[in-house]
């Protein structure tokens, strides 16, 4: 069948070479010449608009399937096609929009007699390789026409369905991104407990060793056993996770669902705090269980002065010991790009340093032989700022 995809990233132009390599007849779009020129060496027809693009096909119903991100690009593309297009003609937006834009495409479309089918892809760079699941949400007539297709891109029958109405198969989408959320978020875990324990282990070894028949053996088990056997301690990267909004998404409708979802919730949690180099939440709970109980602190490295520091011989004192902190790894933002997921790629880290030292500062915060004067509740206030009733933790 006739099929234009718009969007030629990585996930865009892995489906319609696959699509081209089982015979079906491809045209697309995409803003770079370059994702252009690779579309036409696979043998497909590249047009440098949509307008170009809508005439490329010759028979009726033609159908599109976007493959670009989520949000305002989508409403751009759709709200370009509607006049090009006739009634009956199909527009698949297969990247992972929110259910509700869904929704709402659909019934926008309804008055002009286009056909609108919200599709969840799930497959990643492998999908050209192994196929794609794919989760459909909308009618049947435009799904049924579509099925050649769908077919082809699928690794078998059972990798297509139409789950429900429009907005299903975005909904489904993003749970099954949530619940990935969590998957990876609980091997993550198991393998720090692994890495940080007495036990030298080998990580890829057990990887491979687990994906023998386990009860935990997945593809995530697989693809972490090939990530560990190119750099078993993960030292040339950086713990820096970003999230695409499917999981922020999930987390929402459970909230709105009554649903508990804890362990969803702390996946995307985690995803927070892997961006922060320092934790203002962690500043205040050291800064509190300092005052309340006097525990050390572990002081911040203190910016270098420009003033010219007078010598032991001018003051008379030996110079103290500079406060030290732990080294932080700098990271540079992804580029944006034309496509559905982010690319499946790493920070690099800096090369190693040498640990910082940890400092115990109870010394330095509390004279030295001088406790901090304890009432029933905690540490009693420094003098002239007492407010004449007892502290609470």
């Amino acid at each position: 069948m006739e099929i234009g995809f718009i969007g030629l990233g990585r996930m865009g132009a892995n489906m319609s070479a696959r699509a081209l390599e089982n015979g079906h007849t491809v045209s697309g779009y995409d803003p770079s010449p370059e994702a252009r020129q690779r579309l036409e060496e696979a043998g497909g027809t590249a047009a440098t608009d949509l307008h170009g693009l809508v005439h490329c096909q010759t028979g009726r119903p033609r159908a599109f399937w976007l493959m670009i991100p989520s949000g305002p690009p989508v409403d751009g593309t759709i709200n370009t096609l509607i006049p090009l297009l006739e009634p009956g003609d199909i527009i698949v937006d297969g990247g992972n929009s929110n259910f509700r834009d869904s929704q709402r495409r659909y019934k926008e479309l309804q008055p002009h007699g286009i056909h609108f089918l919200d599709c969840g892809t799930s497959g990643g760079i492998w999908g050209r390789e192994e196929g794609y699941c794919l989760m459909l949400g909308g009618e049947e007539e435009p799904f049924h026409h579509l099925e050649p297709l769908l077919l082809s891109l699928a690794p078998n029958r059972d990798g297509y369905r139409l789950v429900g109405p429009s907005g299903a198969g975005h909904f489904s989408k993003m749970v099954h991104n949530g619940i990935e959320y969590g998957l990876m978020e609980a091997y993550a875990e198991g393998f720090e407990i692994l890495e940080k324990s007495e036990f030298s282990y080998d990580l890829h070894g057990l990887c491979k060793l687990w994906n023998q028949s386990s009860v935990v053996r997945s593809w995530l088990l697989e693809l972490a056993e090939r990530a560990f056997e190119h750099d078993d301690s993960l030292d040339k990267i950086v713990g820096y996770v970003e999230d695409t909004g499917e999981g922020r998404w999930t987390v929402q409708a459970a909230i709105d669902e009554n649903v508990p979802a804890p362990a969803i919730t702390l996946a995307l949690q985690m995803r927070f705090r892997s961006r922060q180099e320092d934790s203002f939440t962690a500043k205040v709970v050291a800064a509190l269980r300092h005052q309340f109980g006097g525990h050390a602190v572990k002081l911040a490295e203190e910016p270098p002065s420009t003033e010219t520091e007078p010598t032991p011989q001018e003051t008379g004192t030996e110079r103290p010991e500079e406060a030290i902190s732990s080294e932080t790894v700098a990271f540079s933002p992804e580029e944006t790009v034309l496509e559905q997921e982010p690319e499946i790629g790493v920070h690099v880290s800096e090369e190693p340093k040498g640990q910082p030292t940890k400092r115990s500062t109870a010394d330095t915060m509390i004279p030295k032989g001088k406790k901090p004067e304890k009432t029933e509740a905690g540490t009693k206030k420094p003098a002239g700022k007492s407010s004449g009733t007892k502290e609470k933790e």
